[in-house]
């Protein structure tokens, strides 16, 4: 047996990045008191989530790797904890701006960078006007505790993403998040739909899912999101083990057997029986299959 336990949080975001990473340190420190041993933080936690509006001046926001205090800051977290921690950043490459994800391992040690590969634009989520396409490619880290898959918010939407990751390894996904109301029509309430695309790939996949979101309403100028929380964790028929309420910040904890998953995705046979020759037509963006 390889038992091991994993934490979602989730917190409001201030304009101070001091006080933001040290309440996603207090969560971080939260979830390992209840044994987690990696540990999920929301997306691009450091400050309110700035793309709701198109200002050069958030340009700012963006640091190299080495420069983020974030990736910093909680690679001595995770040496003094022994806990591994995906952790979202805004990061600049010269002329490049990246929606990024630095993995740290149990030791401190950052085993490499993932970049968002989807980008959303849209009302109150103007990401395309910060971010280029991630070019990373999908990335499977094999940690202290396991391997784990990693995809940043609009990611979660793509079954693609999580399949590539399973083919690749991971045992367990994890999705780092910013995701609430719709500034445009706030009636608009999404939450349902974005939680059942991840129990999909949970389900279809045979692999535990685990969000984290933000909470609170961020307001910039004109434009407003409420964002609501609901973080959880799915189990591999996805269904879900826990989940966060709207509006508190807190962690939930989840334990797995990774070998006894492993057995049950051989034994489903979903891997065995794939037909990767018939699906070409996934690699066109028409539906039109060509040689």
């Amino acid at each position: 047996m390889r038992k091991i336990k994993v934490a979602a949080t989730q917190m409001s975001c201030s304009w101070t990045i001091e006080e933001n990473l040290c309440k996603a340190e207090a969560l971080v420190h939260q979830a390992a008191a209840k044994g987690a041993q990696i540990i999920l933080l929301q997306e691009l936690f450091e400050t309110p989530y700035f793309c709701q509006k198109e200002k050069t001046e958030y340009y700012a926001l963006a640091k190299t790797r080495d420069e983020s205090r974030a990736v910093a800051h909680f690679k001595d977290v995770a040496r003094e904890l022994g806990v591994v921690l995906p952790i979202s950043f805004y990061e600049r490459k010269n002329n490049a701006l990246y929606n990024a994800l630095a993995l740290i391992d149990a030791d401190g040690t950052v085993l490499g960078t993932y970049r968002k590969s989807h980008i959303p634009d849209g009302p109150g989520y103007e990401e395309k006007f910060y971010f280029n396409p991630g070019d990373s490619g999908f990335k499977v880290w094999e940690t202290r505790y396991g391997k784990i898959g990693v995809g940043v918010c609009w990611d979660q939407w793509f079954p693609e993403a999580a399949r590539c990751m399973t083919l690749m390894g991971a045992e367990l996904l994890f999705y780092p998040t910013a995701i609430g109301t719709e500034p445009y029509d706030a009636a608009i309430d999404s939450k349902d739909h974005w939680q059942a695309c991840m129990l999909g790939h949970a389900a279809s996949n045979l692999i535990p899912v685990i969000a984290s979101n933000r909470i609170g309403t961020e307001t910039d100028e004109d434009s407003k999101i409420t964002f609501y929380g609901s973080s959880f964790i799915a189990g591999p028929q996805g269904n879900k083990i826990c989940e966060a309420d709207r509006t508190n910040e807190t962690t939930l904890v989840a334990e797995f057997d990774l070998d006894k998953l492993q057995e049950q995705r051989f034994e489903w046979g979903i891997f065995r029986d794939r037909r990767p020759e018939l699906y070409r037509i996934l690699t066109s963006n028409d539906g039109e299959q060509r040689l």
